[in-house]
């Protein structure tokens, strides 16, 4: 019988002038709060536009951005059975989002009850950017992290590889 192949550590890519790589982000991951305006669109609708949003760093991870609750659009989300587990920020509940005509099951996450080191998250809710019409940090649209697992936000301001695309779930 053959042995699985190993994956290899990627190399990372240089931070260029005003840039981040994520493999020098930490892990365990940190919580920061973010200088800059989060804008999510979804059915054609602003849902949510926050200076107050917090973002976790993780190595090898795009940022992922949570806003404020209250700062969500009021019927935006409705909450759903089912839960994940963070080994780091504990129990993850989930949303379905509906705004405009669309709706989105399981697009947003949250933690009510955030493990210690982790309480900045408690009141904030993040989305996967790709299920949303658009995420805006600045002015810049992000693009979204690779995989369904995982919901990074990518800039221009932050370099790779990143994982979350297949082959990468070993890193």
């Amino acid at each position: 019988m053959n042995p699985a192949p190993r994956q290899r550590r990627p190399v990372p890519i240089a931070a260029g002038p005003g840039q981040e790589s994520v493999w020098d982000y930490p892990r365990p991951p940190r919580v920061e709060s973010s200088p800059d305006r989060i804008t999510i669109r979804l059915g054609g609708e602003v849902i949510a536009q926050s200076s107050r949003a917090v973002r976790v760093l993780e190595t090898s991870h795009p940022p992922v951005y949570y806003v404020p609750i209250d700062e969500v659009a009021p019927g935006v989300l409705e909450p759903v059975g089912g839960s994940t587990w963070c080994e780091f920020k504990g129990e993850a509940r989930y949303f379905n989002l509906a705004a405009g005509r669309s709706v989105v099951d399981r697009g947003a996450w949250h933690y009510p009850s955030p493990r210690g080191g982790f309480e900045n998250l408690a009141g904030m809710v993040a989305v996967y950017p790709g299920l949303m019409d658009s995420c805006q940090v600045g002015d810049e649209t992000v693009q979204p992290q690779d995989g369904d697992f995982y919901g990074g936000w990518v800039t221009s301001r932050i370099v790779g590889p990143f994982k979350g695309a297949p082959g990468t779930m070993g890193w």
